[in-house]
């Protein structure tokens, strides 16, 4: 079995280059290797190299495990085997190139498509494509959703950690995920974070508070001395990783609350401490 070749290789990018670089790169290599208009005999296989390569690259994710593990993250069992969340993609070919990889990995048409905004070679693969609003809830822990496809109506399981413009295959369409904006929420990838307001009393002396997570309220304990601003890292409590294994974070942002009103004796007992520092 011949050797991978080395994914910036393959693009003849640096290993530090910008996500802009690749892309560019990707851009005019999957031009020039389509094989509906290069015709040489190993088109086909290169176009998928190239497809490989760019899909490994451009996600931060993906690109992290493979900068650390190289080919053997996506082997079966390697570093970066998946979740059990899997869909199957089709290709000209007969079945995925990337079969066996434990990150899930696009149709290399899918993936031009999608960057070239449809392919100006294959007009008769074009595929239904639908729009399904979420909530922040809902994109976060997966939900089984009923949409309407071609006049008929269909189950699908979304799982849990898509984000807003995802783009998930079923047997004969995709969806793209637009996920609703939270109240409490925000995120950014797998991590979440949260605003947090706490006593003055307590930024001082310590204590305390209840704090929201995607799965429920947690005890928080809070250091004396707590300045504004303090973020705290709750470890695995953020979302599940769609493309990958494990979760992200939780970060709380601490905001201490300054009482708008005083009564002259907490503005007496305020001043006696001013005097003690």
């Amino acid at each position: 079995m011949p050797t991978k070749r080395d994914y910036y290789d393959v693009l003849g990018v640096d290993r530090d280059a910008s996500l802009e670089e690749i892309k560019k790169a990707y851009r005019r290599l999957a031009l020039e290797w389509h094989p509906d208009r290069n015709k040489s005999p190993n088109a086909a296989e290169k176009f998928k190299e190239i497809n490989e390569a760019y899909e490994v690259l451009s996600d931060k994710e993906k690109r992290a495990a493979y900068d650390q593990f190289g080919h053997a993250a996506f082997a079966p069992g390697g570093m970066g085997a998946g979740g059990p969340f899997t869909y199957t993609y089709t290709t000209f070919g007969g079945g995925t190139p990337f079969e066996g990889f434990g990150f899930d990995f696009s149709d290399p048409f899918e993936i031009f498509e999608q960057f070239f905004g449809g392919s100006p070679f294959r007009e008769a693969r074009r595929i239904p494509r639908y729009g399904l609003s979420l909530t922040f809830m809902e994109a976060a822990h997966g939900c089984e959703k009923e949409v309407v496809v071609e006049g008929k109506r269909r189950k699908i399981r979304i799982p849990p950690g898509v984000d807003d413009g995802t783009r998930i295959k079923f047997e004969d369409f995709y969806v793209t995920i637009d996920v609703r904006p939270d109240k409490v929420f925000q995120r950014d990838g797998a991590d979440v974070f949260v605003n947090q307001e706490i006593p003055l009393t307590v930024a001082i002396l310590g204590g305390i508070v209840e704090v929201p997570t995607i799965d429920g309220p947690v005890k928080l304990r809070v250091r004396p001395g707590t300045q504004p601003g303090t973020m705290v890292r709750l470890r695995g409590r953020g979302i599940k990783r769609l493309h990958g294994y494990g979760r992200g974070d939780q970060y709380v942002r601490l905001l201490v609350k300054i009482p708008e009103k005083l009564t002259p004796r907490q503005k007496e007992l305020i001043r006696e401490f001013e005097k003690e520092i």
